[in-house]
């Protein structure tokens, strides 16, 4: 069994950056795809990037392209969220979530069993 602890959610100005952190217990991420999904108020919980852990293969939501940054820390077995140039639209409770490389789509919240608790990210105008 997988535990995921997030953190690094706060609030920032447009414009600012932060970056999220997600450490997994009880086993590594080696043939697991990590990913970050976020969730508005009212919203679908929404795609927002993944990386596979074994290739460092990273994907991301077109909205997020050039501005966020996806990457792993093997040592620390933890991934984290680099994101930079926040916008309002931004703002949402960002969830780390991990499944089986081997199994669905990377982009797909139902395909992921495993889940952090969420951290809430708040950008302000």
């Amino acid at each position: 069994q997988v535990q995921l602890v997030e953190s690094g959610g706060g609030l920032v100005q447009a414009g600012g950056s932060l970056r999220l952190s997600c450490t997994a217990s009880g086993r590594t991420f080696s043939t697991y795809i990590v990913g970050w999904f976020r969730q508005s108020p009212g919203k679908e919980r929404d795609f927002v990037a993944a990386i596979t852990w074994s290739s460092g293969s990273t994907y991301y939501a077109d909205s997020v392209k050039g501005r966020f940054t996806i990457y792993r820390d093997r040592a620390k077995n933890t991934v984290y969220l680099q994101m930079n140039s926040l916008k309002s639209e931004d703002t949402a409770v960002y969830y780390c979530a991990a499944k089986f490389s081997y199994v669905g789509s990377y982009y797909n919240s139902v395909a992921y069993p495993h889940w952090g608790q969420g951290t809430q990210v708040t950008v302000s105008s």
